[in-house]
């Protein structure tokens, strides 16, 4: 006979709250996931379970009204069923981890359960149920400790997934760069002299430079240094050769005005 499972709702809940919500009576069934630390609880509606005993046992499945605690031989079998559900729902995780559930123990009264701190947090998830005339509700509430390492797991693939690589930009040289012309001037800080001593120069006069002078030459492109280099003959012109790059000039920022004028 056909079982179908339809996802209701998901949310989420204190331990205590979840427990105190629990009808009575019901059927619990307490569980853990190998190798997931803490213990999970799946409610199942006492008509459900046993319509669900009375199939294997050989009934039709239908009319069945009672609400009672099962038997021990109810609860054996309905351990079958229970047991593919749990491994339908670790199933849903298996591209982060493989899942093993294992029924661990079964209780008829979730006010006395004592599986998790009050105050930790429960994902419950609410499930409708349809076995023959019998539609009702299962519920599987695991703690979120629980599945916690596996949800990270989950958050750390998808963003590797949806993260998008920012292509790196390199310089493409144009062609229209071709014809585009910049003044080169190679120069040196030679030395300082005084006003009275610049206006005394006459044709003929000989300045003396020092001879480290020469491997000291600042190459200026479009007016700013750029390059320092040594400079020399080559055939019958002065070349430099490049030696470092300097760095990007500084930029100082103007002073702050107080308002007031000098006069």
């Amino acid at each position: 006979m056909e079982f179908g499972l339809k996802m209701a709702r998901l949310t989420t809940s204190t331990y205590s709250k979840f427990t105190d919500s629990l009808p009575n009576p019901t059927h619990l069934s307490l569980f853990k996931v190998d190798p997931l630390v803490g213990v999970g609880i799946l409610d199942t509606n006492p008509r459900l379970a046993l319509t669900i005993a009375d199939r294997l046992l050989g009934g039709r499945g239908h009319s069945v009204k009672a609400e009672r605690y099962l038997t021990e031989i109810e609860i054996a079998l309905l351990e079958d069923v229970i047991n593919i559900v749990l491994e339908e729902w670790c199933a849903q995780w298996k591209t982060e981890q493989e899942l093993h559930p294992i029924i661990i123990g079964h209780e008829n009264n979730g006010r006395f359960l004592q599986t998790s701190p009050k105050d930790a947090i429960v994902l419950i998830l609410t499930l409708e149920v349809n076995f023959g005339d019998c539609s009702e509700q299962m519920q599987i509430g695991v703690p979120y400790y629980t599945i916690e390492p596996v949800v990270k797991k989950m958050q750390a693939r998808r963003q590797k997934d949806t993260a998008v690589s920012q292509p790196q930009k390199r310089a493409e040289w144009q062609k229209s760069y071709e014809n585009i012309t910049m003044p080169v001037r190679a120069e040196w800080n030679a030395l300082e002299l005084s006003l009275r001593e610049v206006t005394s120069l006459r044709v003929g006069d000989v300045i003396e430079l020092p001879a480290t002078l020469f491997h000291d030459t600042h190459v200026l492109l479009n007016g700013t240094p750029k390059f320092v280099g040594t400079v020399g003959l080559d055939s019958d012109r002065v070349a430099v050769q490049l030696t470092r790059k300097l760095p990007p000039p500084t930029v100082t920022q103007p002073a702050k005005s107080d308002g007031r004028k000098d006069t």
